[in-house]
């Protein structure tokens, strides 16, 4: 496990009201008492983001959102939201190719949403990872490499991207993957990046069903810089316990 300048980024999906805000309060209190370098990154609903940041501001944690679209200005997209408008609430991050999303977005497509967010000078977490049928037929590797190589493209502000692996099946479902695996898995991932000598300090995480249970386990891995929390990061309580057994 990496402890330098280690990421906690909690993903709250469709979950929270304005009323949520006041459950920074002791994580902010807690991030100004850490001894390590963390990078602490909540990306609530869009609805949430403007008054994450406004709660945030005298905090060193930063603000992102769940996804972006493709186009950076403003478009007849129903119901989307750009990296400009992200970027307009004060937002830093933005999680693209979430499983969650994948479903209705190709790798050419995340491709562009990474390079529309890097116009806009946000951080990307970029979500990887093999649905449960493709781990049953050993092409875990096959689908991270092409998400890998399709999906970072023609990039060049590197510095800017975050790598979260996700297992499909791991999502959700209190199931992570067995040490071996894990080990495996993000050492292909760094092996794939360093294709390119540009992708050579690229940050990786781990998301699927972390929590206070599995989090002794997963710092154990080498080469994971930090975790993609779901659930268990819109509790503070739990939230707290989960980074200061990462830390300590």
């Amino acid at each position: 496990m990496t402890n330098n300048n280690i990421y906690f980024v909690a993903n709250w999906k469709m979950f929270g009201s304005v009323k949520s805000v006041n459950s920074l309060n002791k994580v902010i209190s807690y991030s100004n008492t850490m001894k390590l370098k963390a990078n602490i990154i909540y990306c609530p609903p869009y609805t949430l983001i403007k008054s994450f940041v406004d709660k945030t501001k005298k905090s060193n944690i930063k603000i992102g959102a769940q996804d972006c679209h493709t186009q950076i200005n403003y478009g007849p997209f129903t119901g989307a939201i750009s990296s400009k408008m992200i970027k307009d609430l004060g937002g830093k991050f933005v999680i693209i190719g979430h499983s969650e999303t994948r479903a209705e977005n190709d790798n050419k497509k995340i491709n562009l949403k990474i390079k529309s967010a890097l116009k806009e000078k946000l951080n990307v977490i970029l979500c990887i990872g093999e649905k449960l049928i493709d781990k049953r037929k050993n092409k875990t590797k096959y689908v991270l490499k092409k998400q890998i190589l399709e999906g970072l493209k023609n990039l060049k502000n590197l510095n800017k991207i975050v790598i979260a692996y996700e297992p499909v099946w791991s999502i959700g479902t209190g199931i992570i993957p067995s040490e071996n695996d894990l080990k495996k898995n993000i050492r292909f991932i760094r092996n794939t990046l360093k294709i390119s000598k540009k992708f050579t300090k690229s940050k990786i995480l781990y998301g699927g069903s972390v929590n206070l249970k599995n989090i002794k386990n997963l710092m154990r891995i080498d080469n994971i810089d930090g975790f993609l929390i779901g659930g268990a990061s819109t509790n503070e309580k739990i939230f707290i316990d989960i980074m200061k057994k990462s830390i300590n």
